[in-house]
């Protein structure tokens, strides 16, 4: 899995810049509606989904983990994008669930890789943020939109942050199996 994850270390460095740019959005234009968020978050999670297809799809075994995430992130995008009249509740159950499974997965895929101890905890910690991030917004569904927009938007910059620096240290991988 490191080595696949090593050659598509662009697709993990794009992840990583498109989650940045959808929480440094949400951070700096809190008072977006309800609408602008269902919007923003559908391509968002259809962009990080067909994301994990592709690299799913380039790996020869054990491939379907990344296609289910990325098939399972499509469908909260589509459903965002279908039913733009969603409420900021029901939106914020879909970011919810949407986010502790794609940081449980990343959890699981932290944990998974071996040879690369710094990478490992790298998945692990953005797989905490997702988990943290779905964990909070479970736990206070009322705090209204802004403040639901601001807590995504942090969260969002701390985990494409993260999944940057993962890309940084894949492409180092990367040309080290090259080299060799």
């Amino acid at each position: 899995m490191l080595a696949l994850l090593a050659k598509n270390w662009a697709w993990v460095l794009l992840r990583g810049v498109f989650t940045i740019v959808f929480g440094a959005l949400a951070v700096f234009w809190p008072g977006i509606t309800i609408l602008a968020l269902v919007i923003l978050f559908g391509a968002y999670a259809i962009v990080d989904g067909l994301t994990a297809i592709l690299m799913g799809a380039r790996r020869s075994s054990g491939r379907g983990f990344l296609i289910v995430i990325g098939v399972l992130g499509v469908i909260a995008g589509l459903v965002a994008m279908l039913w733009p009249g969603i409420t900021a509740v029901a939106l914020l159950y879909v970011i919810a669930f949407w986010a502790i499974i794609i940081g449980l997965a990343s959890i699981v895929s932290g944990f998974g890789l071996t040879g690369d101890a710094g990478g490992r905890w790298l998945f692990v910690l953005s797989g905490l943020a997702a988990v943290v991030l779905g964990v909070l917004l479970l736990a206070r569904p009322g705090e209204g939109a802004v403040a639901l927009v601001v807590t995504i938007g942090f969260f969002a910059i701390v985990w494409g942050l993260l999944t940057v620096i993962t890309s940084v240290r894949l492409r180092r991988l990367a040309k080290e199996l090259d080299a060799r």
